[in-house]
Parts: C-alpha cells; sequence; structure tokens
C-alpha cells in the first residue's frame, strides 16, 4: 500500500494545473483556468481548474478532483499507476508501507487469488465471443432484438452453446477448482461437474474499473430462469453491481444523467438506438448500494420500470432504497412506459427521439411517493387521511433534514388536509407503521442508525442573528414570525445527523478551503463541534484533515473516502468554492460561526430546562450558569463589532 502521508506530500509537491494541461488547452478565466471538459461534449468551456485549491471541477457534467483522480478518469490508469506517473514527474520515489510477513504472504495469497479468477473469466469470455460468431441461432436472435455485430462487439456479448461441457475445449483441467470458485461451473452432490450457463447470450459484467467480474446470461428458448447471473464469488456480489455502469460512464456524463433499466437487453438495445447512458440492476431489487454507486455517477438518476403491477412493486422499492440518501443537490426520477413495453421494445417500436421525450417527463420522486401512498386510502375520507398519514410516518423518517424534506412534508400536508404544523406533531406522536408496497405486497423500510437522535428545534438551523435580541426561554425562534411558546414536546423531532444544515455547511466550506483552520482548533472549540447533533460531518472532516496532513482542497477531496458521506458533501461544495472569493480572515469566520454555535446550544438547553420546571437546585445552577455564559459570548461579540 502507498502511505497516505505520501499521497499528501506528493499533491503538495506537484501542480494540479500542470497535470490537467497536458491534456486540456486551458485559458484564464478570473481566478481559476478554463477549458472544454474531457470527460463530455461541449462547445462552451465548463471545466474549471482552480491553481489556489488544487482541483478541477466541470459545471456541465459535475467531474472534480485532484490531480491524480483526473490522471485516473481520464487516462484509465490505476490509482498506483497515476502514484507512480506523478511521483516520477516530481523526481519522487513511491515508498511502500512496511507490512509482515503474513501480511505480505496475504497478499500475494489474495492477488493471486484475483489474478486467477480474472485470468479464466477473460478466457471463459473469449470463447463466448468466438461461440457467438458460430451460432446463427444466437446471432439470428440477436437481430431480431435490432443489435447489431457492432454493438454485440461494443458489449462484448457472446454465446454459451449447448454443450454441458462446452467449456471443458478451454479449460483442459476441467477439474480445477477455479472454475467453481469462479461460477463458470458447478459440481453437483455426486460430484460430476456442468457449465453453469448453456444456450444464452452472454453479457459481461464490469466493475468500474472496466475489469470482467462475472457474467450474466439470458435464455433464448424456452426454459427457466430467463436471466442468470454468476454466483457470489471473490470478484462478483450482484447487490452492489451494475450491468453497463463501465460502458455508459462517458454517455452518463454526455447525458447529464443515468437511466436505471432492469434488464441487460434493455441496456444494449438502448445503446443500439442512440441512448447509450443506461444501466441495470442484475435481477435484485435495487439496493442502497446501488443508489450510491449511481450518485457517484450522476448527480440526476431515472428509474424506468413497467407500467405493470410488478414494476410499480420494483419502483417502490427503489423509492424505499433512495429516501436515506435524499439530498438537496440531487435528482431522482421514475418513468413508468406502458404496460406492454419495457424500454428496449419501446424505442424500437417509437424511436430514440419519443423515448428521450418521455425520459424527459418522468415524474419526481416526491409525486411517485406522495401518489402511491394516497392510492393506498380512501382520501376523501376522514379515517382514510389519518390512515394515509399513520402509513407515511416511517417513510418521513427515513428522509434526512433539509429543504427537500420540508418541500415533500409540505406538499404531504396538503394531501391530507392538515397545516405542515400539525403533520409535524401528529409525526410526533404517531408510532410507527410499516410502509406499504405498492399494491398489496408489504416491505419494510431499510433502517437507518441515525433515526434515534434528537435535537432542540432550530438547532444549527437559523440564519445569523442579532445578538442584542435574545428571546425569552420557552420560546422558539421563527425568523420573520410572531414568537410562540414551545410546544412541551417540540424536543422529541427525529433528524438524521448526517445531513447538512446551513452551519453545517459554512463550517464544512470554511475547512474545504482552508485546511490549516483544523491545526489552531483548541480544545473549547472541540467539545462545541463534539455536541453539535448535525456537525457529524464537520468532525469528520476534521479528523481527515489532521490524519492525513491535507494542505488544500484537491488533497481533502482526494484523501476523503469513495462513496462515503463526507466524499459527497464535499463533492457538492466544490462548485461553491470555484466560485467563492478569497475570504480576508478565515479564522476570524470560523470562530465567528463556531460562537453562533455554542449560542444556539445554550439556548436550546435553557429552553429545555425551563420546560421541566427548573423544580431541583442543579437545574436552577445550570440555568444561571448557562446565562453567564450567553453573557460572556453577547460581550465578545459586541467586542468585535467595534
Amino acid at each position: 500500500m502507498i502511505p497516505e502521508s505520501f499521497i499528501q506530500e506528493l499533491l503538495a509537491r506537484i501542480d494540479v494545473v500542470d497535470v490537467v494541461g497536458r491534456y486540456v488547452q486551458l485559458r484564464k478565466g478570473g481566478a481559476n483556468l478554463l477549458g472544454l471538459c474531457p470527460f463530455h461534449n461541449e462547445k462552451s468551456p465548463s471545466f474549471t481548474v482552480s491553481p489556489t485549491k488544487q482541483f478541477y471541477h466541470c459545471f456541465g457534467c459535475g467531474a472534480h478532483g485532484s490531480a491524480i483522480t483526473f490522471l485516473v478518469e481520464h487516462t484509465g490508469a490505476s490509482f498506483p499507476e497515476a502514484v507512480r506517473s506523478l511521483a516520477a514527474s516530481a523526481g519522487m520515489r513511491v515508498p511502500e508501507e512496511p507490512r509482515s510477513p503474513r501480511q505480505r504472504a496475504e497478499d500475494v495469497r489474495r492477488k493471486e487469488e484475483v489474478s486467477r479468477h480474472q485470468q479464466v473469466l477473460d478466457m471463459a469470455q473469449a470463447h463466448y465471443a468466438r461461440s457467438l460468431k458460430q451460432s446463427p441461432e444466437a446471432v439470428r436472435y440477436l437481430k431480431q432484438r435490432g443489435v447489431t455485430g457492432e454493438f454485440a462487439a461494443r458489449f462484448g456479448l457472446g454465446w454459451a452453446g449447448h454443450d454441458r461441457r462446452g467449456l471443458a475445449a478451454v479449460f483442459p483441467n476441467y477439474e480445477e477448482p477455479v472454475l467453481v470458485e469462479s461460477g463458470l461451473v458447478i459440481e453437483s452432490e455426486d460430484g460430476r461437474r456442468y457449465d453453469r450457463f448453456r444456450e444464452r447470450i452472454m453479457f459481461p459484467i464490469r466493475n468500474q474499473r472496466g475489469s470482467l467480474i462475472g457474467f450474466g446470461g439470458r435464455i433464448i428458448g424456452k426454459g427457466e430462469p430467463k436471466y442468470l447471473n454468476s454466483p457470489e464469488t471473490p470478484l462478483f456480489s450482484k447487490g452492489n453491481e451494475l450491468y453497463g455502469l463501465w460502458e455508459a460512464r462517458t454517455a452518463i456524463r454526455g447525458e447529464g444523467h443515468v437511466l436505471v433499466v432492469e434488464g441487460y437487453m434493455d441496456v444494449v438495445g438502448l445503446a443500439q438506438h442512440g441512448v447509450g447512458n443506461a444501466v441495470a440492476t442484475l435481477g435484485t431489487a435495487t439496493t442502497p448500494a446501488h443508489i450510491q454507486k449511481l450518485l457517484r455517477a450522476s448527480s440526476k438518476i431515472v428509474f424506468s420500470f413497467d407500467g405493470d403491477k410488478a414494476g410499480r412493486r420494483a419502483a417502490w422499492r427503489a423509492l424505499l432504497a433512495c429516501l436515506p440518501l435524499l439530498r438537496d443537490d440531487i435528482s431522482m426520477r421514475f418513468l413508468f412506459l406502458p404496460a406492454d413495453h419495457d424500454p428496449d421494445s419501446y424505442i424500437r417500436e417509437y424511436g430514440a427521439e419519443a423515448f428521450k421525450a418521455t425520459v424527459a417527463e418522468a415524474m419526481a420522486l416526491s409525486r411517485f411517493m406522495l401518489e402511491e401512498l394516497a392510492s393506498h386510502h380512501a382520501m376523501d375520507e376522514p379515517e382514510g387521511r389519518a390512515a394515509c398519514v399513520h402509513e407515511a410516518k416511517p417513510l418521513f423518517d427515513l428522509l434526512p433534514a433539509g429543504a427537500l424534506r420540508m418541500q415533500i412534508e409540505r406538499e404531504f400536508a396538503r394531501l391530507v388536509q392538515l397545516t405542515p404544523e400539525e403533520l409535524a406533531q401528529m409525526f410526533r406522536g404517531v408510532p410507527d407503521a410499516q410502509p406499504a408496497m405498492a399494491e398489496d405486497t408489504a416491505l419494510a423500510p431499510q433502517g437507518a442508525p441515525w433515526l434515534d437522535a434528537e435535537e432542540p428545534p432550530g438547532f444549527l438551523d437559523a440564519v445569523p442573528m442579532d445578538l442584542d435580541d435574545f428571546p425569552p426561554p420557552g420560546f422558539e425562534v421563527h425568523h420573520g414570525e410572531p414568537q410562540t411558546p414551545a410546544p412541551a414536546k417540540s424536543f422529541a423531532r427525529r433528524v438524521n445527523p448526517r445531513s447538512v444544515t446551513p452551519m453545517a455547511k459554512r463550517l464544512l466550506r470554511l475547512l474545504l478551503a482552508h485546511p490549516e483552520l483544523v491545526s489552531g482548533l483548541g480544545d473549547q472549540q472541540l467539545e462545541i463541534l463534539e455536541h453539535g447533533p448535525h456537525l457529524v460531518l464537520v468532525r469528520e472532516l476534521i479528523t481527515l484533515a489532521n490524519m492525513s496532513g491535507a494542505r488544500h482542497a484537491g488533497a481533502l477531496l482526494q484523501a476523503a473516502e469513495p462513496g462515503s458521506d463526507l466524499a459527497g458533501v464535499l463533492a457538492s461544495l466544490s462548485p461553491e468554492l470555484l466560485a467563492q472569493e478569497e475570504l480576508p480572515d478565515p479564522r476570524g469566520e470560523w470562530n465567528d460561526a463556531l460562537r453562533r454555535i455554542e449560542l444556539e446550544a445554550i439556548k436550546a438547553e435553557q429552553s429545555a430546562l425551563v420546560q421541566a420546571g427548573l423544580k431541583d437546585v442543579s437545574s436552577q445552577r445550570r440555568y444561571q450558569e448557562l446565562t453567564r455564559r450567553l453573557a460572556l459570548l453577547h460581550s465578545a461579540s459586541l467586542r468585535q463589532l467595534r
């Protein structure tokens, strides 16, 4: 393994402008440099490189990252290859972390296992591709489905013939254990072996690096199952993979969204007709792992399902997987084709333009969710609307806090004829219910571990306040609205501590632009951050900056764990950094933000003490301590203003 400290030292010594400039013609554009994006087709430059923050971002397709990321994405190099290439250009030698003999032996064994599995899969793929050319029935089937030889070759399609031991022609030692381990061969209880795939069009499944990891096979005659996948292997897990994602990566950036369909033939058929941004799940329900992988490919996802009952059930499962991962800066939509069509048949009958028009009109996730909920109940009756609220509660519990959740709650409140305030009160008082599946099937939501977190209303959400205007204890702050006493149970609102409130976003943006702020954090500031329920990602970024030693934004983007919540939030903030002017006093901005957080926390705790009645001496003493601290913060703020 390459030590993280070396990666950070490398990023501190190289210039992302020089690296990108080898492949992209850049010109000055204010404090940044602009050029035509190498990741999608465009006529006007939207690709921006920041020499001060050391990262690139395309406002057209969303591609972003450090100098290392650029080489990996643009040249197809592996991560170690990109690091070694950049290190060589900087005159640096790449060290390897010292490992024990046992660890080194395990690394060698794992690499050999992966290499051996990769080798047999590649050999099988070559055999299937040759067999396709020699099979009139397989070629005839693909032609009937509108697939040309060019696109069959582009997707590496093949044919598994009728022979029970067809792969014995490729692997003379048919008894070799790796053939079973890689999922190509099945061994029966009596020890006899036979090919897993027979009489099927073969679809190679590749990971995000383009490496072959498994197969899907579609039967062309009578028989079940229609689709058959490789089993779980050291390389392949169908609940995590998406067919066609590698092949669609360029088209996804160009179209600005990823289209999720249900079958391999849909992916190939759509690409044949010019819609190359489609991927498919591997015969499983959409999982959170799928959603995370899709969001790394694009911030806009369109799910395409058949319009029949099975299609709507599959769409509802996908919606449940989406809910905990929703953010204000992403879009998820649902397209339902007529019941007698799938995407492949629709585009063959009506053409690419008609299909793209239906995609453009896909239903927003919020609309699908609310319409499906309403369809289960008699919404013209009080009983039906009450039952709808009961069913909706666990779904809203899955939604992260933010503007989108607020908008959906208001839409739902209108639907059930309640005010937003009444709905919020109902959600606090309604016991959990199982979210109903589309039609008559029930599926419990996949739990989110943060649902037990609690926070006082308005905590960390408020806009900058006038420090002279402290509301009396027991009152909530609602800017622009009359202040009213907070209800006794207002502190029971469930929230997602990993969501990004305006204040948390402010702190994240400051740290991303100025990682050096971390070195000046004192114990008191760390304690304030530790107790903020919405500051989980801020704490994670501080830890990342400390552990990695990152010195600029590009280095932090590189150090964040791919696919993590933190990496996603940092990626969404990077466009803002490019447009942001340099702050004259970043440390002052940071201190001001933490002071506001502490003010909110103190007022919230005082309100809780008042609502509890201040019945004992310890509660009264604590209230007085908080009042003194509030006065000190107030005085410090006034001195700073002078």
